[in-house]
């Protein structure tokens, strides 16, 4: 039992910043812009929430202030996708050349040319720690990040089904010269999602850096933002079904880390692939089946059919 729980904690802990990385992408690419650069933003995210957090003492301030950097990460993205008719996956690899960059930078100008941040307070637990003492549900070490990345699920969820909104959005990524017909604005739709993606991959990186190691190293997001965008593949560009991915994903670290620490005569380098592995194993055998949005990636110029 003690072992169950502990195996759910960590899954549900390490798929917390995916499941943000996930929803940031389904809601960009349901609109028709391919966002690859979800793991840059989630790198300006989670050095903006170390950095917020550290001379704040607050992480709520940390963790919104995170999201707010991924959005304005997310802003050149939305200008060379939608404004320029650029192609999207260039300009999300710039992303990602380009953040960490600016990550390390600003990790050095704040801590005196340190690569990695002080210790930072972090993001409360979901449980009390008092009445968990001694019993196997200590073992269920979950911050709040988590219950937010639930809500926000649902919340997707439900502005992408149940909401004139959500139908724009959703008729934007399948036909945006029909959606255009019908008075729907293509670019501000497809603006709106990009932002709001960068702010949900930059919730992601505030999970990691004041929600699961209370610091920010420059290995702190190590590709999870791609990981992210295999879960939306996997989980057919839905949000539920994304989030289902990124708990498998979860998982799998979670049974990384237990092997790891277990008597198997498992190399550790070993285990910690095991994460990436699934990510190519999940590629390989689904990408092929899971059909995107007609217009994912594809350039919209007004008056075009």
């Amino acid at each position: 039992m003690q072992t169950v729980i502990l195996l759910l904690g960590i899954t549900l802990m390490y798929a917390t910043p995916l499941v943000f990385g996930a929803l940031g992408g389904v809601v960009s690419e349901r609109a028709g812009v391919t966002n690859i650069g979800i793991e840059g933003m989630m790198v300006i995210g989670a050095i903006s929430a170390a950095v917020t957090g550290y001379f704040t003492q607050n992480p709520w301030i940390a963790f919104i202030v995170a999201g707010l950097f991924g959005a304005l990460m997310a802003l050149p993205h939305a200008i060379a996708s939608v404004s320029f008719a650029a192609d999207q996956t260039v300009s999300g690899v710039a992303i990602n050349l380009l953040a960490p960059g600016i990550a390390l930078f600003a990790c050095r100008r704040f801590f005196d040319g340190a690569a990695m941040s002080p210790m930072v307070v972090k993001l409360p637990r979901i449980l009390g720690e008092e009445w968990m003492k001694g019993t196997s549900w200590a073992n269920l070490n979950v911050n709040v990040s988590t219950v937010i990345a639930i809500l926000l699920a649902i919340l997707v969820w439900f502005v992408m089904y149940k909401t004139k909104w959500g139908l724009r959005m959703r008729a934007v990524g399948e036909h945006p010269a029909a959606a255009d017909t019908l008075g729907i604005n293509v670019y501000k739709t497809r603006y709106i999602c990009v932002l709001i993606s960068g702010m949900l991959a930059g919730f992601g990186g505030a999970s990691v850096t004041i929600g699961i190691i209370s610091r920010f190293t420059q290995t702190a997001i190590a590709g999870q933002g791609f990981i992210a965008l295999a879960a939306v593949i996997f989980g057919k560009w839905t949000p539920f079904g994304a989030c289902g991915a990124c708990a498998l994903f979860g998982a799998t670290q979670a049974l990384a880390i237990i092997l790891g620490g277990g008597e198997l005569p498992i190399p550790s380098t070993v285990l910690s692939m095991l994460p990436y592995v699934m990510t190519i194993v999940v590629l390989v055998l689904f990408v092929g089946k899971s059909v995107a949005p007609k217009a994912d990636g594809v350039p919209y110029i007004k008056g075009s059919r």
